[in-house]
């Protein structure tokens, strides 16, 4: 019967609005069951290509990326591990090759809401537990990668600070994911001003943070040079966004009590 009356409508004239509607129609279906299919064939690929590129944005802003090695190769010296934020423990029935924190921030359940008023980095709420990434030399860790977000001019920022295995001292930070302006917010992806990050601490001696992003050019003859960072040429407020993320997720908020643990333990919180 459905053949018969597709072949009904085809039969009708080309001037005819009931054909011209029905093969609008029957486009539509057909593209959209190819798209479907499309979709889902190809999404463990997109998955795939997902992971690989995660893994080489946290081997460029650990500084670990080797010409001439795999990626895959490459990150075998790194160990995921997932943390709860509250406590800064070690969590250990969870998956760390397969937590998803950027989709567990987005799920009522997985997740916990920010106080306005401690919410600095401007995400309103952060997963309960945190992916960290252990680099290993042997037993020993040689440093630590932590993810970071926060909202700059025009996007959230999502992105990784790797610190030493003092837990406080900076080996890179980069971010992988944003909408700022070429050319001004959008310079936190010039190598120039990644590689600025590098040797800089974090924490003062009370553990206080005290990494800024400075206006204009940091004093390199000043005290708290240690601590600052340039700032980004008419990008006042991508600038500010980028110091108040690394606030909220290096202070109480975030990660100071994993990284207290750390610095006591040697890496086993």
């Amino acid at each position: 019967m459905i053949k018969a009356k597709f072949n009904e409508m085809l039969a009708l004239s080309n001037d005819s609005t009931k054909k011209t509607i029905f093969v609008a129609l029957a486009t539509c279906l057909v593209c959209s069951v190819l798209v479907s299919v499309a979709a889902v064939a190809l999404k463990p690929m997109q998955e795939a290509n997902k992971a690989y590129d995660k893994k080489r944005n946290i081997l460029q802003i650990a500084g670990l990326m080797e010409e001439g090695k795999s990626v895959d190769e490459l990150f075998q010296q790194i160990e995921p591990r997932v943390v709860n934020v509250d406590t800064g423990e070690y969590v250990a029935d969870v998956d760390a090759t397969t937590y998803d924190q950027r989709k567990a921030s987005n799920d009522p359940a997985q997740n916990v809401l920010i106080d306005k008023s401690d919410d600095v980095a401007g995400i309103k709420r952060r997963a309960k537990y945190a992916s960290v990434y252990l680099v290993k030399d042997g037993d020993a860790v040689k440093s630590y990668i932590l993810p970071i977000k926060g909202y700059g001019l025009w996007s959230t920022l999502y992105g990784f600070i790797a610190l030493e295995a003092d837990a406080k001292t900076v080996v890179g930070l980069g971010y992988y994911e944003h909408a700022e302006t070429p050319g001004l917010g959008g310079e936190v992806d010039n190598p120039g001003w990644k590689a600025k990050w590098v040797g800089k601490e974090v924490y003062g001696p009370d553990n206080q943070v005290l990494i800024d992003v400075v206006k204009g050019a940091v004093n390199p003859a000043s005290k708290t040079a240690i601590y600052e960072v340039d700032g980004l040429s008419g990008a006042t407020l991508t600038s500010v966004g980028v110091e108040n993320m690394l606030h909220y997720w290096l202070g109480e908020q975030g990660f100071t009590k994993y990284l207290n643990k750390v610095r006591a333990t040697g890496g086993e919180s």
